[in-house]
């Protein structure tokens, strides 16, 4: 991550990546409705208060972006330049988490911290949360807890958690599902009397009695 642009370079670049990486963007009119693009400029906003030390406003507008958007970004948290935040649903970036520049991060991803019965130990001030290299990419539902490590251009699979460091270029992948072929032809259920198929009392006296 190089120095900070100023704040309308940065929003300029925001708008232009997200027309490049959603192909379901005509154009620069559309990507102003993005919901992962409203997220982080509402993020750079709240940030730039949250360091002026105007914290209660900084967590005003996070609350806000947070009830339109469903993505929830501390204040604290540092993104770089031309993060894409694809979907956005349920993103959670926490406090101390910094994402460097060029970062892709689909829906439901966490960069969170291990918990409280961890957090509480650390000296005050430590970092809790991820550092995430430039370029990264997150996939659906990745979850990347603690203060690790990733590496510039790792990979992170679509369910994949991490809780340790991560080298350049790293890929992970979560475990593939077990797959079972069906058993030949269809089971009959139990009904309540234990017999497999057979019509219950109950419903015979409704359908005799035409209460259906």
């Amino acid at each position: 991550m190089l120095e900070e642009p100023g704040l309308l370079r940065t929003l300029d670049e925001d708008i232009r990546v997200v027309v490049a990486r959603d192909p379901s963007l005509a154009n620069r009119w559309e990507a102003i409705g993005h919901t992962g693009l409203s997220a982080v400029w509402a993020h750079r906003v709240a940030h730039r208060l949250y360091r002026r030390r105007m914290r209660t406003a900084a967590r005003a507008v996070a609350r806000v972006a947070r009830r339109r958007t469903g993505v929830e970004i501390h204040p604290g948290a540092v993104l770089g330049r031309r993060v894409f935040i694809d979907h956005g649903a349920s993103v959670v970036i926490g406090q101390t988490a910094v994402v460097g520049d060029d970062v892709t991060i689909y829906q439901q991803v966490t960069l969170g911290a291990v918990g409280w019965w961890t957090d509480n130990r650390r000296p005050p001030g430590t970092r809790r949360h991820p550092v995430v290299g430039d370029g990264v990419i997150l996939g659906a539902n990745a979850t990347v807890l603690g203060p690790v490590t990733i590496g510039a251009r790792a990979l992170i699979g679509a369910m994949a958690t991490v809780t340790e460091d991560l080298p350049p270029g790293a890929r992970v992948y979560a475990a593939p599902p077990v797959v079972r072929l069906a058993p030949p032809g269809p089971r009959a259920v139990p009904d309540a009397d234990g017999v497999p198929g057979a019509v219950p009392d109950a419903v015979q006296a409704l359908a005799s009695a035409g209460s259906w």
